[in-house]
C-alpha cells in the first residue's frame, strides 16, 4: 500500500505530457499524495503554506525580472547610453573596473546584484558597447569581445566576493562542512582569508581591462586603415 503514495508522481508525469499548467499540476499531485497517505485537507494546507512562508525569499529573485525587463522597455539602456557619451575618459575596461568594485564591496556587506539578468545585461554592457564607440571604430567582434569582458568581471566578483560576508550562504556552508568533518573553523577566519583573494582579484582585472582597452584601441585603428 506504500506505493499509493507515489500517485503523485504519475499526475505530474501525466500533467507534463499533456502541457498542463505547472504550477498547478504540482499542487494537484501535492494534493493526492498528501491524500492518498492519510493527511486531511486541512493539514495539508497548513502544510503548503507552512512551506511557502518559509522558502518565501527564494520566490523574490523571480520578482527582479520583469522588473528589469520593464525598467529597460522604458528607457534604461537608453539612458545609461547616453551618460557614458557624455563622460568622454570612460572606457570599457573603466566601466568593468568600477562595476567590480561596486561588486566587491556589495559582497563585504552581504547584498547580492545577481550581475548578469539585473546590471550585466541592462546596464554595464550596454555602457561598456557605448564607451567603445566613443573613440573607435567599431565592429561586430569588439562588441562580443566587451561582451564576454562584461560578464567575466561578474564572474570573478560574484565567485572571489562571495565570502566576503559573515553570514553569507557560501561562508556558513563553508563552516558546517568543515565542522562535520572535524575540522571547526570560524567564519570570521573564512572572510579574512577571503580579503586576500578579493584584493588580488580585483588588482589582476584591473590589468586585464586595461589591456582589454588597448586591444579594442588596435582593432579600432586597424579598421581605421582598413576603410
Amino acid at each position: 500500500m506504500e506505493y499509493i503514495s507515489l500517485l503523485g508522481v504519475l499526475v505530474i508525469i501525466l500533467g507534463f505530457a499533456f502541457k498542463l499548467d505547472t504550477i498547478a499540476v504540482v499542487v494537484l499531485s501535492a494534493l493526492v499524495t498528501a491524500l492518498v497517505s492519510g493527511i486531511d485537507f486541512v493539514s495539508f494546507l497548513e502544510i503548503l503554506g507552512k512551506g511557502f512562508m518559509d522558502n518565501r525569499m527564494v520566490s523574490l529573485f523571480f520578482l527582479t525580472l520583469p522588473t528589469i525587463g520593464i525598467i529597460e522597455r522604458h528607457g534604461l539602456k537608453q539612458a545609461a547610453v547616453n551618460l557614458i557619451h557624455k563622460v568622454k575618459e570612460l572606457t570599457p575596461g573603466r566601466i568593468f573596473d568600477i562595476y567590480l568594485a561596486i561588486r566587491e564591496l556589495a559582497g563585504v556587506f552581504g547584498i547580492s546584484l545577481q550581475g548578469h539578468v539585473q546590471f550585466i545585461a541592462p546596464l554595464i554592457n550596454p555602457m561598456a558597447q557605448a564607451a567603445g564607440k566613443v573613440d573607435s571604430v567599431f565592429d561586430n567582434n569588439s562588441s562580443d569581445l566587451i561582451k564576454g569582458q562584461a560578464a567575466a568581471n561578474e564572474n570573478f566578483g560574484n565567485f572571489f566576493a562571495q565570502n566576503l560576508f559573515v553570514a553569507s550562504s557560501s561562508v556558513l556552508l563553508i563552516a558546517s562542512t568543515m565542522k562535520s568533518l572535524g575540522h571547526p573553523v570560524s567564519t570570521n577566519g573564512i572572510v579574512l582569508y577571503s580579503i586576500p583573494m578579493a584584493v588580488i582579484t580585483f588588482l589582476i582585472c584591473v590589468y586585464y581591462n586595461h589591456r582589454f582597452d588597448k586591444q579594442l584601441e588596435k582593432g579600432g585603428s586597424r579598421n581605421e586603415h582598413n576603410n
